[in-house]
């Protein structure tokens, strides 16, 4: 198992990769012109940011991302992008060569609720919300409960809170209130009253079995794996996404350029809702989706996370 110290040099061995999903809809609801300036707070792999720079001339993207083992093979899959290029329209130097062109993407690596939004920057924004393929994959990172690994969950590996700590410290009470709240798990009480019962939990499969040990045959077989729900929620919790979503919705149309557009994919209910009230309720934003735009067939057939997407899309007052 890799170390929290682990380098961007071993992305070449993970292989992170970013299948973006609605591509074709995202373009065209954030309406990419030549010479825009567009903003991916959840850059990933850097799928929707090659799709944005691919899609007219001069175009610019703000890429953003709290993992740095995202950051990273983005900065390697959009290398191209990233190195300044001869000007074809400026004027020579004194060598004769023309002045270096402005590189088309800018990496940074924070937490997009923290980013600084600048007023009237940006022709678009993008966030596509949730956890990626390369974190259910990779099992030192702690999201998934097929492979053992530590109980981790932190985006951020900067930060201090993981889900061991969550799951070992915290009370049976919040743990049965987390799990309803942020997992939508019915069977929260008996689920949290087994963890604690069989505390210290280590690993992702040690707590996968204690959940479920907890619940009746039928649970325990179902369609999806009892500790689905549970999973969901101690990220949301170590993580802060909610929050996080809450400050971005509240801050980043401010940002945006009259007439800019802000596209949003959610991926359960509990972000779908805020976004879908956060787009309504602002005063600077004209929703464009009535209804939510979701994966046709012939997407789920290729990527099957794509099932449960859904994207919001709004516009800024002229």
């Amino acid at each position: 198992m890799k170390s929290d110290s682990q380098t961007p040099l071993d992305l070449e061995e993970l292989a992170f990769s970013h299948i973006p999903v609605l591509g074709r809809e995202v373009i065209e609801g954030l309406a990419v012109r030549p010479g825009g300036h567009y903003l991916d707070v959840t850059v990933g792999g850097g799928g929707h940011s090659r799709l944005i720079l691919e899609a007219a001339a001069d175009v610019r993207v703000t890429a953003v991302d709290q993992d740095e083992d995202a950051l990273a093979a983005a900065q390697k899959n959009l290398a191209e992008y990233s190195v300044s290029e001869a000007s074809p329209s400026g004027e020579a130097s004194p060598s004769g060569e023309a002045p270096p062109k402005e590189a088309r993407i800018q990496f940074i690596h924070c937490n997009f609720a923290d980013y600084e939004f600048t007023p009237n920057t940006f022709d678009g924004i993008i966030a596509d919300l949730g956890v990626s393929s390369y974190h259910l994959d990779q099992p030192e990172r702690g999201f998934s409960f097929r492979q053992a690994a530590n109980l981790d969950m932190r985006m951020d590996r900067g930060r201090s809170l993981t889900a061991a700590d969550v799951i070992n410290n915290w009370d049976e009470a919040d743990l049965a209130d987390i799990f309803f709240k942020y997992g939508e798990e019915r069977l929260s009480r008996r689920i949290a009253r087994r963890i604690v019962e069989r505390r210290p939990l280590h690993t992702t499969v040690e707590l996968a079995d204690a959940i479920a040990s907890s619940v009746p045959p039928k649970y325990r077989y179902g369609r999806i794996h009892p500790a689905t729900r549970v999973f969901q929620a101690l990220r949301i919790v170590v993580n802060d996404e909610l929050k996080s979503l809450e400050t971005f919705l509240d801050k980043a149309p401010n940002a945006l350029v009259p007439g800019g557009r802000i596209v949003i994919i959610s991926f359960h209910s509990l972000e779908d809702r805020p976004v879908k009230h956060g787009l309504r309720n602002s005063p600077l934003l004209k929703v464009l989706t009535k209804k939510p735009i979701i994966a046709q067939q012939e997407e789920i057939g290729h990527n099957p996370r794509s099932r449960s997407a859904k994207l919001r899309i709004a516009q800024k007052l002229l």
